[in-house]
């Protein structure tokens, strides 16, 4: 059923109207695409009958549009008016089976699966598409791209604010050939198909400009799943005032942070921002004076100034056995990757004890569990109310889109059960939603991502409550008696400055 709206359209504007549900996509003439002025304009080239090009629109403003198409085709061109949902969803399929036809003419080979096999690294349209791939995923702010092989299938998703979705399915017999063109690309072994392989390389963006790509490749049961994080160098300059701390919550971390000695923990699940914030902290750090030395699981980013490690386990050399080395080398400020075992959290709760400030990540849900995640590892009651100085929780939450975000109403009831006061709740109080089909400038309604924070500094009280063997409950209610601010009323007073939705920070806290 046609909306409403669109029907009415369609009588003032005298264009024809179409349900794209019913609309048979084989008919598309993929040779006119033009990706670019589709996503621009919000449009698509249905199809073709000689002379005539037919065009699918949401919104009679882009009729002016149209002239673009009869320019660059040479054919008179007619607008057809569709609903805006449908049409964003054929628009990503279309692009998608487009940019796998790519690899259309490719000759498949029949026997993929032996070891002596030799591949063309440089097939022409192979290396065309994998460099397609990598540089929409760089222009389109892409996190990561998955490239997954099935037994009748092949999908390659983009990570884009946190959430995935699918950006192309080329020929699934393809595979190997897309794989050993990634492995070339890091200087893997090609050969290798039955071993999970790491790798790295850059990629220049400009003259001034390069990015940087992790990869890492597993055998699956229907060939190697490969997945690319991005890293962006500029991402490791970041300032404080763009992590997205509010004002009291900057102050407790930069407080942290100007100490001596202590340990300074930031917490979350993995994509929620850990490193981006302790890049942040070391760039307010990392002056002439001090000497700053880390280890990670490997290092992201590269930073001028710091001494940077990465784990080797093929030699035994882990976290804990550089921390040792670390603490030989006349140190001030320590960055761990992360606290995985007891072992690294003794040594680390050391350093934090004798003069070192320490920097680490672990994985838990709330500020207040992870000091119970540390005592539940071994460390004694009394180590870790000593070293321990304040602990960051963190979400990443998808921002809302400013230029098609809606206004939401919600019944004052149900905004009472999500943890609004109601007193917070006056005339000036707007929600916006997203606009799920989104617009030319964002992905679903949403455009890149604001941090949501929760700051716990180890007060007296909180280490007397550690030290007589309170658990997060009870360190959660001295908190909240203290001030704490939770990551769900981080989220709802983002949600309160029109930054983002419920729905985003119902799906986040």
């Amino acid at each position: 059923m046609v909306i409403n709206d669109t029907h009415t359209a369609s009588i003032e504007f005298g264009i024809p109207l179409l349900d794209l549900r019913a609309f048979d996509a084989s008919h598309i003439p993929l040779d006119l695409i033009d990706s670019k002025s589709i996503r621009h304009h919000h449009l698509l080239p249905l199809y073709r009958r000689g002379d005539n090009l037919y065009v699918a629109i949401a919104h009679p403003a882009a009729l002016s549009a149209l002239n673009e198409f009869k320019f660059t085709t040479g054919l008179n061109t007619h607008p057809i008016l569709v609903e805006d949902t449908p049409l964003n969803l054929l628009i990503e399929k279309v692009l998608a089976l487009q940019a796998s036809n790519a690899l259309a003419d490719l000759p498949i080979q029949a026997d993929l699966t032996t070891e002596k096999e030799t591949f063309d690294a440089d097939d022409t349209p192979v290396t065309r598409f994998v460099h397609k791939i990598l540089t929409d995923a760089t222009h389109q702010g892409v996190s990561d791209i998955h490239f997954e092989p099935f037994e009748k299938t092949y999908r390659i998703r983009y990570r884009r604010d946190g959430v995935l979705y699918e950006a192309a399915s080329p020929p699934p017999a393809l595979s190997p050939r897309i794989t050993a063109r990634l492995k070339v690309i890091a200087q893997l072994d090609i050969a290798e198909r039955r071993l999970p392989q790491d790798g790295h390389f850059k990629m220049a963006l400009s003259d001034s400009k390069s990015l940087d790509f992790r990869i890492n490749t597993c055998p699956t049961i229907n060939g190697e799943k490969v997945v690319i994080r991005l890293l962006d160098p500029a991402t490791a300059q970041i300032g404080i005032d763009t992590l997205g701390f509010e004002t009291q919550q900057q102050h407790l971390f930069l407080n942290a942070l100007q100490k001596p000695q202590g340990m300074v923990l930031v917490t979350g699940p993995t994509g929620s921002g850990k490193t981006v914030s302790l890049y942040a902290a070391l760039n307010i750090l990392n002056t002439e004076s001090v000497n700053i030395s880390t280890i990670e699981d490997p290092v992201e980013i590269n930073l001028a100034g710091i001494n940077q490690v990465s784990v080797n386990l093929k030699t035994d050399f882990g976290f804990a056995s550089a921390l040792r080395a670390f603490l030989r080398q006349d140190p001030d400020i320590i960055m761990v990757g992360e606290i995985r075992d007891l072992e690294t959290a003794e040594i680390a709760t050391k350093a934090a004890q004798t003069g070192h400030l320490v920097l680490s990540t672990l994985h838990t849900n709330s500020a207040s569990e992870t000091l119970t995640r540390l005592l539940n590892m071994g460390l004694p009651a009394f180590n870790v109310a000593t070293s321990v100085s304040l602990i960051v929780a963190q979400r990443l939450a998808r921002r809302l889109c400013a230029h098609c975000k809606r206004i939401e109403t919600i019944p004052l009831k149900n905004l009472l059960q999500m943890g609004f006061a109601e007193p917070e709740i006056d005339r000036d109080f707007t929600l916006f939603a997203p606009h799920h089909s989104g617009c030319q400038h964002c992905h679903g309604g949403y455009a890149g991502r604001i941090g949501l924070y929760e700051i716990l500094p180890i007060s007296a009280s909180i280490a007397h409550t550690i030290m007589e063997g309170g658990h997060s409950f009870d360190i959660l209610q001295v908190a909240l008696k203290e001030g704490l601010q939770t990551l769900r009323r981080s989220g709802l007073n983002r949600v309160r400055e029109g930054l983002t939705s419920l729905e985003e920070i119902n799906r986040v806290t």
